[in-house]
């Protein structure tokens, strides 16, 4: 059963199969979408939280670079510093900001590494080697008929 998901990456073109049948991810491509889903939520929940905030008793969130300001940081899991959330909107909104940013930041951090540290190289190898199994595979094949008619 294909989910939501892997519909929208079909048609999405966001990867190519090759021959083998493994995808190959346009990685530029899911890192600028990765990018842009973090600054859109770091916005997106910066204002709910500054309007949950804003004239809250105790509340240290005063702008909407406050409340920005207090996104990045919950997103990176560096700490809030001086701003932090009072109400349980504001708070709910950070909560989701952590979940988010860790496994958008984590993902991106991910994708870097394997880029950097050549871990597609592997996949690259691993092709190489599944052409040459069928290659031998398909001599073998030629083989054993041969050897079929030869015992007739």
């Amino acid at each position: 059963m294909t989910t939501v998901f892997q519909v929208a990456a079909m048609k999405s073109k966001i990867h190519s199969v090759d021959e083998f049948g493994i995808k190959n991810y346009k990685t530029r491509f899911v890192a600028l979408l990765s990018i842009l889903l973090m600054v859109m939520l770091v916005i997106i929940f910066g204002f709910i939280t500054y309007k949950a905030e804003i004239g809250a008793d105790g509340a240290t969130i005063t702008s909407f670079t406050d409340a920005l300001w207090l996104m990045v940081m919950s997103s990176t899991t560096i700490g809030f510093g001086s701003q932090y959330p009072v109400t349980f909107i504001g708070r709910s909104m950070v909560t989701l900001m952590f979940i988010f940013g860790v496994g958008i930041i984590g993902g991106l951090g991910a994708l870097i590494a394997s880029k950097l540290l050549g871990f597609s190289d592997t996949n690259v190898k691993n092709r190489e080697l599944r052409k040459q199994n069928s290659d031998i595979y398909k001599k073998l094949i030629e083989i054993e008929e041969m050897l079929k008619k030869a015992d007739k």
